[in-house]
């Protein structure tokens, strides 16, 4: 019940298929996909300690129990360790978290140890490797029951130059109208063109990353900017 196991089982799952809201048994140690991100990290959960975390219901049965980044927010502030990014990424197991935006969705992956990340990515790109700096990420986590052992040397974890996503106050300015535009021009509604990155806006570049097969999460950064032909600086 380490993490390391966690990492191990996560692991044998890479190229497997990615699905947005396929909702995974638990228990059911022969699954290979399909995975989204929640689902396929609290799955790796559940096989290497038998721990359901991150789920609608902890204490329902596995085969049932619905994983979401907004439950494993849930659990991170409750009942889990919260730990900075620059820990997670030398901890083999940990898990990194992009909390999700009201009604949408977040991102989470489990880190290698390495400064780098094993995660059911997307539609476009399956469970893949990749990397933990230069990504947006709200806290780290380690799940309450399973060891964890920091690997020696340190890791900083650099923060994306540039990204657009709800905040309080809202995102305004003249890049966020050209977003706004693109996703108008791409048949993806965004409320008036105003400037303004609020619900509606998110809503929309969130179903044009579905639709394009990218990270739903709402959040335009590099990868989203490219595919709606915005160039951010």
């Amino acid at each position: 019940m380490n993490g390391e196991k966690v990492l191990q089982i996560a692991t044998l799952h890479i190229e497997d298929e990615y699905l947005l809201g396929v909702m995974v048994p638990k228990d059911n140690s022969n699954w290979s996909g399909p995975w989204d991100c929640a689902e396929f990290v609290s799955w790796c959960v559940y096989q290497a300690a038998g721990i359901l975390y991150g789920c609608n219901n902890n204490e329902t049965s596995p085969s049932s129990a619905d994983a979401y980044t907004g439950y494993w927010q849930r659990d991170a502030k409750r009942i889990g360790q919260k730990v900075s990014l620059d820990i997670a990424a030398q901890t083999p197991g940990a898990l990194v978290l992009r909390y999700p935006q009201p009604g949408l969705i977040g991102h989470i992956a489990i880190s290698d140890g390495s400064g780098g990340t094993v995660e059911a990515h997307s539609r476009n790109t399956g469970v893949i490797r990749n990397q933990i700096s230069g990504r947006r990420w709200d806290t780290g986590v380690l799940v309450p029951g399973i060891d964890y052992a920091q690997r020696s040397g340190r890791i900083d974890v650099i923060p994306p130059a540039l990204i657009f996503r709800l905040t309080s106050p809202l995102t305004t300015g003249k890049k966020v109208k050209e977003i706004q535009a693109r996703l108008t021009a791409e048949g993806f509604n965004p409320g008036e063109i105003d400037g303004i990155y609020g619900p509606k806006t998110a809503a929309a570049v969130s179903a044009f990353q579905a639709a394009r097969g990218l990270v739903a999460d709402a959040e335009t950064g590099t990868q989203t900017a490219a595919a709606l032909g915005v160039e951010l600086s």
